[in-house]
């Protein structure tokens, strides 16, 4: 399993080709998940605290965890472009790109790329030493470590390649990619991130009164306005 910084993880090299999109599994389609994983510093992460963002696992088992890593570091560039030109300790710190027409003093849903090592072959007694080397490989950037095959269990995985679960800002699994993606694969993932983004939107309610010499116009949902100027 080769882990890389994410200042030393280059460009993709090639055009790459997806090889499936698969559904979720039926036990957890369409209901709030959460997976609890810790990383490489033994911190606990859970995927219910980044409810109100939508969030992107993209894990691997050991012979894609460098293409899962690429396609990470890819993803969280593009939602936060500022990362490319931050130090490595504020690389995972950065503002996510706005959404058009969101109002205004409303926060923006942030997308949480967040890479997974999955590594069931690795025994308990050899899980700080899994722990260290990842400490070493990447010292800043948080790395989930799946010891107990629970990312094959609740989204399925493909071996060998990337695999991408989208879970939206309500914590709903959104489907599961397994495979290589090319440009155009990639703009339609990016779409549908941003959709699930836009879909959290507030609604702004606005009531209208009657015509009548004592109230018209516009005011708040709150039916409470400010009193007429006077003459």
């Amino acid at each position: 399993m080769k882990l890389l910084r994410p200042s030393s993880v280059g460009p993709v090299a090639a055009a790459l080709t997806l090889l499936a999109a698969a559904p979720v599994a039926a036990e957890t389609a369409g209901r709030p998940v959460n997976v609890v994983l810790e990383d490489q510093f033994r911190n606990r992460h859970e995927t219910q605290r980044l409810r109100g963002d939508v969030v992107v696992l993209v894990y691997a088992e050991r012979h894609g965890a460098e293409a899962a890593l690429e396609l990470g570091r890819r993803l969280h560039l593009r939602f936060h472009p500022t990362a490319d030109q931050a130090e490595a300790s504020q690389w995972s710190r950065q503002p996510v790109v706005g959404l058009p027409n969101w109002p205004a003093g409303v926060r923006v849903p942030d997308v949480h790329v967040v890479p997974i090592a999955c590594v069931p072959e690795v025994p308990k007694p050899l899980h700080p030493v899994a722990r260290s080397r990842l400490k070493q490989e990447s010292p800043h950037v948080s790395v989930w470590l799946d010891f107990e095959d629970s990312m094959r269990q609740t989204f399925g995985m493909t071996s060998g390649v990337p695999n991408v679960a989208v879970v939206d800002t309500h914590g709903r699994p959104q489907g599961v990619l397994s495979g290589k993606i090319d440009d155009l694969k990639f703009e339609e993932l990016v779409r549908r991130v941003d959709l699930l983004r836009l879909q959290a939107r507030p609604v702004v309610h606005t009531a209208v009164l009657p015509d009548g010499p004592a109230a018209g116009g516009v005011v708040p949902a709150s039916g409470v306005r400010e009193p007429a100027a006077g003459p």
